[in-house]
């Protein structure tokens, strides 16, 4: 079991619905140690990958990127959720939320993604991969390249890394929650 599995055991709460409650240490309070740790780790499995920009969508998937950011020493950028007067030149894609159920507009600033840059998208959580594929539309139309998805913790039993891995990305997860029993309060991580 990694740092990351062991801290959802500990702390996190298996609700009806397939819902994991991770917000005392992951997504509303947040322990900046635990970030800092899963940006190394997303760090040491992407490292190689030639990676120019980091793309997060906000709000939950800022602090990982961050975290990344720091050890790929690299910038990143976060779709926002809604379109601000300061933006006028923008990328966007339509974004479903599984938590929030919810259709959210993102966009991001076209002088932030360029053409030929090589994208790793970070994000807190995967479950049917909708904000992904958001994310990834993103980047294509800014003709630039996804090199690499790494997640914090992903729905292994949903269908959005699947999905993802099919269409031929590398998806790299830190945890992978294989099933949750919200009656009994117990996860099975994938090994």
């Amino acid at each position: 079991m990694n740092f990351l599995e062991e801290r959802i055991v500990r702390d996190g709460i298996v609700k009806e619905g397939n819902v994991l409650r991770v917000d005392s240490f992951l997504n509303h309070q947040m322990d900046v140690s635990l970030i800092d740790e899963i940006g190394k780790e997303l760090y040491e499995r992407f490292k190689d990958a030639d990676i120019t920009k980091i793309l997060t969508i906000e709000a939950s998937g800022i602090a990982i990127a961050y975290a990344a950011a720091r050890y790929f020493d690299l910038p990143f950028v976060f779709a926002k959720k809604s379109k601000s007067v300061n933006l006028d030149d923008v990328y966007s894609a339509d974004v479903e939320s599984f938590t929030h159920k919810c259709v959210n507009k993102v966009v991001v600033s076209k002088k932030f993604i360029s053409k030929g840059d090589r994208v790793l998208i970070i994000d807190d959580f995967l479950a049917n991969g909708c904000a992904l594929m958001g994310l990834i539309s993103l980047v294509e139309a800014a003709e630039a390249q996804v090199v690499g998805i790494g997640i914090a913790i992903e729905k292994g039993f949903q269908d959005g890394g699947e999905k993802i891995r099919a269409l031929g990305y590398r998806l790299e997860s830190v945890a992978i929650v294989d099933s949750m029993d919200s009656e009994n309060k117990t996860i099975r991580f994938r090994q």
